[in-house]
């Protein structure tokens, strides 16, 4: 006769017949308090079922990294916003304080530094005192704790939305067996530091605040390495139940709990009487900091830190799409380092706000936009709005500064006048001067005149166009650098009509001018464009005049200078690209005109004490007004108008003044004089080019 086949526990050894004895004394405890199954069922059952899943079960834990939020920063280490879905700052063993080390193993795993992942008088202890019908007990070392949270973590980065493991009761034989094993694994590959270190980094300390770093600053507004015994305590006592011991819901519970992990210190003797006497005679002392995720709880510069989000989620260099950008963002860690100069940023918002402050009552819209000539770098970015979803006056996420698709308005703002020196440009390009005379007295014309446009065929009829000037008087013959300085409507389209209408569009296309709709070049469907007739973007006007300053080279504007992660990666920054758009001595021409109007301003608009050049804009019933200008080393767009409904800001109080009739200098120029004189020496401000003879 046959012997009969021996069990799986039967052909263990004897050291694995004790572990899998105790773990099954372990799961018997925790199975029976729970209720899940009678005692009696895992006795009959557990040791076979527990052997048989043990020997399916990794041999070893991946841990990965960790979810991490990632920072944004300004030019000169200003942090200007934070992204996470876990909002947790990992932070090396010895940057937590003794007593955040001391706090969390007394209360949660007292002989943590004895056992090898398995505690085997916790499990006794455990057994005895659930089946002696006491106060239920798990026997989860925190080794088996920081397995736990890997595998929570884990999960919740594969989009699982965390894991049945959060919940102890939720646990059947298979889980705790494999948080077992794991643990002992564990033990094996890392020192007792490195899990203590890996745990306090990655437990849930309530809602989004993971670790003890960002716990440490999110309730007390210290660092991890600063916590006092008391602190430490109140932070130890909360890992059991976040939700329960909210210091904020239950203020009264949490500073129970820590008086129980104050007393564990004093008996394992981290704590002499006399510290436990004074810290549990001191209350919570909370000191919360609100650190909010993403644009809206930005320190500063809202709308330039929403411009970055959106670069992000925008390129490839980032992900294979959106939605892995996105994870990226909030969970990779990013160093995302810009180009925001914060002391521009500053002057800007001022400025800003001198003129037409957040919520005026007016409603009027203004923005600053600058970036840095030969570059592209962007170096400030403000509004008159605060950054957020909600409704209300002054309270908007669109940003005015930027094109549709970057999170602008739908269509942008017509720029007016500003249009009118890229007319200028193609005008000296195709080999003509600025002191050609012009005749600048025709308003209208009919709609059979022949209008050069190669892109459209040899020549182009349009419907009537009447026009006027802003004031009567310069319907006359005038030079070219006239007609630019004085913003002679009748004179750009005298130059306009003697052109090729498509080689004013290449020149404004190739300096960097496109609709903010859709970013395709102007259209080249009525001469009214060379006026301004189609809707751009500041930070389009900015960096297209940036082109003027920087001797004819145009560079598409960026935002980003290195993006790096925690484990050494570098990601490619989009943008920056530099082209040589118009030759450098068209460019010394067309600043010429340019800096007689700031020289030679009498209103808002005046010298700034470098050399500097401008142009205003303004539409026919003052709904959008526009100053953009320039030194050798910034470039910017000063805009006011309407951005929620096409409406003139003529009539209406704006900051308390009334004006019946507001044109680009008037607010726009104001601010961007203002602005400008205050920033202009923090970068390269030398004389502008001389214009060769040929130009003039």
């Amino acid at each position: 006769m046959r012997p009969p086949k021996p069990s799986f526990f039967e052909r263990l050894s004897v050291p694995g017949r004790l572990v899998a004895f105790f773990l099954v004394s372990l799961l018997a405890g925790v199975l029976a308090a729970s209720t899940l199954i009678p005692m009696a069922a895992v006795a009959a059952t557990g040791t076979d079922m527990a052997v048989g899943v043990l020997d399916q079960l990794p041999d070893e834990l991946e841990t990965g990294p960790l979810d991490e939020g990632s920072k944004i920063y300004s030019a000169d280490g200003v942090l200007l916003a934070t992204f996470y879905s876990q909002n947790r700052v990992p932070v090396k063993l010895d940057e937590m304080s003794q007593s955040m080390q001391d706090a969390i193993v007394s209360i949660e795993d007292a002989r943590f530094f004895e056992h090898n992942g398995i505690d085997f008088t916790g499990v006794a202890r455990a057994v005895a005192s659930n089946a002696a019908g006491s106060d239920t007990q798990g026997a989860s070392t925190l080794t088996m704790q920081y397995v736990n949270n890997v595998l929570i973590s884990r999960d919740m980065a594969d989009g699982k939305g965390g894991s049945d493991l959060t919940i102890s009761g939720t646990k059947d034989l298979g889980d705790k067996l494999r948080e077992a094993k794991l643990a002992v694994a564990v033990e094996k590959e890392y020192t007792k530091e490195e899990i203590l270190e890996g745990y306090l980094n990655i437990v849930l300390f309530g809602g989004q605040t993971y670790g003890v770093e960002a716990a440490a600053h999110s309730f007390f507004g210290v660092t991890a390495a600063d916590l006092t015994p008391a602190q430490s305590a109140m932070l130890a006592g909360m890992v059991q139940s976040p939700s329960h011991y909210n210091p904020f819901t239950n203020p009264e519970g949490t500073k129970d709990r820590r008086d129980t992990v104050l007393a564990a210190m004093l008996k394992n003797g981290k704590l002499t009487q006399a510290e436990y006497d004074q810290a549990v005679a001191t209350g919570l002392d909370l000191n919360p900091q609100n650190v909010t995720s993403g644009c809206t709880g930005a320190e500063m510069a809202q709308y330039f830190c929403s411009y970055v989000e959106q670069t992000v989620l925008q390129s490839e260099a980032f992900g294979a799409d959106v939605e892995e950008r996105a994870k990226l963002l909030a969970r990779g860690g990013l160093t995302i380092r810009t180009t925001l100069d914060s002391r521009l940023q500053s002057q800007a918002q001022k400025q800003i706000e001198a003129q037409v402050p957040v919520g005026d009552a007016s409603g009027a819209g203004s923005a600053i936009v600058s970036v840095e000539p030969g570059t592209g770098k962007i170096l400030a970015m403000a509004q008159n709005t605060e950054y957020t979803p909600e409704l209300g006056k002054g309270k908007t996420q669109l940003n005015f500064n930027v094109d549709a698709d970057m999170g602008g308005t739908p269509y942008g703002f017509q720029p007016g006048s500003t249009m009118k020196p890229f007319t200028t440009a193609a005008w000296l390009a195709s080999g003509r001067g600025l002191n050609d005379t012009i005749d600048a007295t025709r308003t209208s014309y009919p709609a059979g005149f022949k209008w050069k446009a190669s892109c459209l065929g040899a020549n182009a009829e349009f419907d009537e166009w009447k026009f006027k000037n802003a004031s009567e008087g310069f319907e006359k013959k005038m030079t070219v650098a006239e007609g630019l300085t004085q913003s002679v409507n009748t004179a750009t389209v005298a130059q306009a009509a003697q052109l090729d209408l498509c080689d004013i569009r290449d020149t404004a296309t190739d300096m960097g001018v496109h609709r903010a709709v859709d970013g395709e070049p102007l259209e080249v469907t009525s001469p009214s464009f060379v006026l301004g007739g189609q809707e751009v973007a500041p930070l389009t006007m900015a960096s297209a005049y940036a082109t003027f300053a920087s001797g004819g080279t145009y560079c598409e504007p960026t935002a980003l200078t290195e993006v790096t992660d925690g484990r050494g990666n570098a990601y490619d920054v989009p943008g920056g690209e530099c082209t040589q758009a118009i030759d450098a001595d068209v460019a010394a021409a067309v600043t010429q005109p340019l800096q007689k109007l700031v020289e030679g301003s009498p209103g808002s608009i005046h010298p700034i004490g470098v050399p500097a050049a401008a142009k205003t804009g303004t539409t026919d019933m003052s709904e959008q007004t526009w100053t953009v200008g320039y030194t050798t080393g910034i470039s910017t767009a000063s805009w006011v108008g309407n951005w929620n409904s096409y409406s003139s800001l003529n009539n209406q109080s704006i900051n308390g003044v009334t004006r019946s009739y507001v044109d680009g200098s008037a607010i726009a120029g104001a601010q961007w004089t203002d602005y400008m004189a205050a920033v202009a020496k923090l970068y390269d401000a030398k004389a502008f080019p001389a214009v060769p003879n040929r130009m003039l």
